[in-house]
C-alpha cells in the first residue's frame, strides 16, 4: 500500500483531523493564562472530583443488591459518602453554573462548552431523582408517589414509570451516570480544544 493510499485511509484523516484541533500540548497543557488562577475554576475541578466519588461509592453499593446498605454499619458509611458527595457535586455545579454564566462564557465560538455544561447539569437532576426514588425506603415511596402525577400529565410516565423500582435503579445506575460521566468528558475535551474564556475587556482601555 502506497503511502497516498495510507493517507485516504479514515484512520489517517481522523487522526489529523484529532491532533489538529486538539494537540497534546493543549490536551495536557504546562501553564495556564494568569486569570485562570480563579475560585470559579476550583469550583468545576471540584464537581470532577465529586463526581468520581459519587461514581466509585455507588460502584461499592451496587456490589450487593439495592437493599443491604440498610442493615450495613458499612454500606450506612458508603451510602453517606455517596449523599454528601452528591451534595458537593451539586453544590459546586451551581457555583461553577452561574459563575460563567455572569462571566459569558459562550463568548469565542464557546457556546458548545456552555452547552454541554448546561446538559450535563439537567442531566445530575435526574439521576439525582432518580436516586431518591430507588433509596427502597419510605421516603423513596413518597416522592415516587407524590412525582408520578405530574409526570403522567406530560404523557412521560409511559416511557419513565417512577414506581417502577427496577427501571428506576437502572436509569440511576447506567444510563444517567454515563451521559453524566460522556457529557463532562466532552465539556473539558471542549474546553481544551477553545481555551478558558478570557476576562471581558476593559472598556476604559480599548476607548483610550
Amino acid at each position: 500500500m502506497s503511502n497516498a493510499q495510507i493517507e485516504r485511509q479514515w484512520t489517517s484523516r481522523l487522526r489529523r483531523s484529532v491532533v489538529a484541533k486538539l494537540p497534546p500540548e493543549r490536551m495536557l497543557p504546562d501553564t495556564q493564562p494568569a486569570y485562570v488562577a480563579s475560585w470559579i475554576y476550583v469550583f468545576g475541578v471540584t464537581t470532577m472530583a465529586a463526581l468520581a466519588v459519587v461514581i466509585a461509592t455507588g460502584c461499592v453499593l451496587a456490589l450487593d443488591g439495592p437493599l443491604w446498605w440498610h442493615s450495613s454499619s458499612l454500606g450506612h458509611f458508603v451510602n453517606s459518602l455517596h449523599l454528601w458527595s452528591v451534595e458537593i457535586f451539586f453544590f459546586a455545579m451551581v457555583i461553577h453554573l452561574w459563575g460563567k454564566f455572569s462571566m459569558a462564557a459562550w463568548r469565542g465560538g464557546r457556546s458548545l462548552t456552555w452547552v454541554t455544561g448546561a446538559v450535563t447539569f439537567l442531566a445530575s437532576i435526574l439521576a439525582g431523582f432518580t436516586g431518591y426514588v430507588s433509596q427502597t425506603n419510605f421516603d423513596s415511596q413518597w416522592i415516587s408517589t407524590q412525582a408520578k402525577d405530574g409526570i403522567n400529565s406530560t404523557g412521560g410516565g409511559a416511557f419513565f414509570n417512577v414506581l417502577n423500582l427496577g427501571q428506576m435503579l437502572m436509569w440511576h445506575i447506567v444510563l444517567l451516570p454515563l451521559a453524566a460521566v460522556v457529557l463532562t468528558a466532552l465539556h473539558v475535551v471542549m474546553v481544551r480544544i477553545k481555551g478558558v474564556v478570557p476576562p471581558f475587556e476593559d472598556k476604559a482601555e480599548v476607548s483610550a
